[in-house]
């Protein structure tokens, strides 16, 4: 993906997830409503027990999330969340000078971003000491910059949306910032330097991953480095999630 040819398989495959990306950013601004379907796994189960899952919370940003059927409250192995979920964007761009110095040092300290398993992602600082970043390792480490210079800030999961109708599951992750004027903004620091390291045209959707949100995205109650969903079974296993997410209008 860095070897600049620009016609290696990972640089074609992301080029084409990305498409979007070069286009009119005011299609990422309407609302959109997505068929939200996750079916989750407990692989190694002990017994029917409560399961617990980070569901959407669109709301906060304006979104909606209706027709929610939830996991029973004590089930086996297996589990399913489903419901009616519509995004929607809104422009705003981060106002604090610092905030905006702190996200460009990031983008610009060269860091390779890389397919890392979640577990590892945690582990923030040792992605980066490796010289790699991940959606999840680099709003760890944003949000934890953006607190050390005086803003309330954490790191939030969700689901990427849109690619393939569906066909890949893209769990995301971003960070919520509190900005110099009250507002809660979201950075997504890893879509924005994706598309800077994909295509020269994009520097429009770029400058909307520092500060607003786009319909591609639906935000969950999930932390950083939390995961989606667990079963009060005993088991040590993670439990297995698989979003089915598809647009409907």
């Amino acid at each position: 993906m860095y070897s600049g040819r620009s016609n290696t398989q990972p640089e074609l495959a992301f080029r084409m997830l990305f498409r979007f990306a070069g286009r009119p950013v005011e299609d990422l601004l309407r609302p959109r409503t997505w068929d939200f379907q996750v079916r989750l796994e407990c692989e190694d189960c002990r017994g029917a027990a409560p399961w617990h899952f980070e569901a959407p919370d669109a709301g906060r940003f304006g979104g909606a999330v209706t027709d929610v059927v939830a996991p029973a409250r004590a089930s086996g192995k297996t589990a399913a969340y489903t419901a009616t979920v519509t995004t929607t964007g809104v422009r705003t761009p981060l106002v604090s000078p610092e905030l905006r110095r702190l996200t460009r040092d990031y983008l610009a300290a060269g860091y390779r971003w890389q397919m890392v398993p979640v577990a590892m992602q945690a582990d923030y600082r040792l992605v980066h000491d490796l010289g790699s970043t991940s959606c999840i390792a680099a709003s760890l480490l944003l949000a934890e910059r953006f607190r050390e210079a005086g803003h309330r800030a954490e790191a939030k999961r969700g689901w990427f949306c849109g690619v393939l109708g569906g066909a890949l599951d893209l769990p995301h992750a971003s960070v919520e910032v509190e900005d110099d004027d009250g507002v809660l903004k979201t950075v997504d620091i890893a879509k924005a330097q994706l598309a800077a390291r994909l295509s020269a045209d994009t520097d429009a959707f770029q400058e909307l991953c520092l500060g607003s949100v786009y319909n591609k995205v639906i935000p969950s109650t999930a932390s950083g480095n939390a995961a989606f969903a667990t079963h009060d079974c005993g088991s040590r296993t993670p439990v297995h999630v698989r979003a089915d997410i598809r647009s409907l209008r």
